[in-house]
């Protein structure tokens, strides 16, 4: 489903052009990719960062899509912001709902609404299919976010700790025989 989602910018001028947010095309991965690199330069990671393109193409476009894309354009129709993001599901309530991968708008957009206007979108999308929670992460030290993500009435969900298993440890672990053996696999 391609939606454009038009919103004022906000009150600070009536002759603020609209936001515009979309689902993503194909023709957008270059601008997605390049994205995506701005963020990891902006969280001080962009030597971790290693996606092409093509991997993007295929995430959101391929025969097993399992990722989503929202993004912002400015007046000239320029892709300035973006929400990857994908489906996970609540055990407890017994429906999905969206994990905001990457939320990212460019330094010189910021503070006109794209980001609120991108999180919007991913809200609608979790009211409009009866998905119960949109989620997200954020670092520790990005303090605007956090400002702004409590702005829109979002709680930090502080009693949890995120792990992740990935490198040689995931490797170990996947080519665990006893472990695959076990589980049925």
């Amino acid at each position: 489903m391609d939606r454009d989602f038009r919103r004022p910018a906000g009150r600070r001028s009536p002759r603020k052009a609209p936001i515009v947010i979309r689902r993503a095309r194909p023709a957008d991965v270059d601008a997605l990719t390049a994205l995506v690199y701005e963020l990891a330069e902006y969280e001080k990671a962009r030597a971790e960062c290693t996606v092409v393109p093509e991997q993007l193409h295929t995430a959101l476009f391929g025969r097993d899509a399992a990722a989503f894309a929202h993004v912002a354009e400015d007046a000239q129709g320029t892709v300035v912001g973006m929400a990857l993001w994908f489906r996970n599901f609540s055990t407890w309530d017994g429906v999905h709902g969206i994990y905001l991968e990457d939320l990212y708008v460019r330094p010189e957009h910021r503070g006109h609404g794209h980001g609120r206007a991108l999180l919007a979108a991913l809200a609608r999308e979790c009211v409009d299919r009866g998905y119960s929670r949109l989620s997200w992460s954020v670092l520790d030290w990005n303090t605007p976010s956090i400002g702004f993500y409590r702005s829109l009435g979002a709680v930090p969900q502080d009693e949890w700790t995120t792990f992740r298993l990935s490198g040689q440890a995931l490797a170990a672990l996947g080519g665990d025989q006893a472990t695959s053996s076990a589980s049925g696999a």
